[in-house]
């Protein structure tokens, strides 16, 4: 029996844990390092059974056990979220895990799943992605981005990071500019860097489909529903995370289905 997969979900649970506490503390200006969690009614520093995930939150009845306050179901939902993500990327890792680079950019992705979850909650509360988490996965993304063309013989490394940055970053940089930020945030352009590093150019391009269709899928019920309209503020960071994790665990089976399509349209 596969033990990893069951390590790896009780793993995904505990750092989903951490991502509700490291976008608590981004916001408050704390040391997500230094400094403990705490209740956000009461301020009460939270002891370790306080923090068991999801089991703290069921046995308590989703309140504090200091002050009774409800807690958001945000918190479960997160680290629910988190378990199943590190699982499903066990099962779909398109790099495999026969090679020690291929094994590599699978920690470095789960690094990912961590740090893009607080960006997905983050500018779904506040509507802003902080640089403090965008900056460490661009830099991650260019040491992944080595390994992973180290996976490609005859790959150029300048190639695939700059093709990958131009075919995303470079559209939705020029939306920013031409909109003067009502298209697209900055925050979108860095966070598109990084994609664009870490997929090269095919899979950046799925993710600029991808996520102007979830956007489109999300804007419309919300427009014909009367709760958006053409001035609401949405945060596109989301969208871009969601098509991230498709492309990335799935765009090769995407990109192979297409081109065997193209194939049979030919033929």
């Amino acid at each position: 029996m596969d033990l990893l997969p069951i390590f790896l979900g009780l793993v995904g649970l505990a750092m989903g844990s951490f991502v509700d506490a490291l976008v608590w503390r981004l916001k408050n200006k704390k040391d997500f390092v230094a400094d403990r969690s705490e209740c956000e009614s009461c301020h009460h520093k939270l002891g370790v059974k306080d923090l068991v995930p999801v089991i703290s939150w069921l046995s308590l009845g989703g309140k504090c056990r200091y002050c009774g306050k409800k807690i958001s179901t945000v918190s479960p939902v997160i680290e629910l979220s988190m378990g199943a993500l590190f699982v499903l990327s066990y099962f779909f890792w398109p790099l495999g895990f026969d090679q020690w680079q291929a094994v590599a950019s699978f920690v470095i992705w789960l690094i990912y799943l961590v740090l893009l979850t607080a960006l997905f909650v983050y500018d779904l509360r506040w509507m802003l992605l902080p640089d403090k988490l965008v900056f460490p996965l661009i830099t991650l993304g260019l040491v992944d981005a080595g390994l992973r063309v180290s996976l490609m013989p005859g790959t150029n490394y300048i190639f695939y990071v700059l093709s990958g940055v131009t075919a995303i970053a470079g559209f939705y940089g020029l939306l920013y500019f031409f909109s003067k930020g009502k298209w697209v945030g900055f925050g979108d352009v860095k966070l598109s860097i990084f994609i664009g590093a870490v997929l090269g150019w095919q899979k950046a391009i799925m993710v600029l489909l991808f996520s102007n269709v979830i956007g489109f899928l999300y804007v419309v019920p919300g427009l014909a529903l009367g709760k958006l309209n053409r001035k609401s503020r949405i945060p596109f960071g989301p969208f871009l995370i969601i098509a991230f994790f498709i492309a990335g665990l799935f765009g090769d089976i995407i990109l192979n289905w297409y081109i065997y399509e193209l194939l049979l349209v030919g033929v």
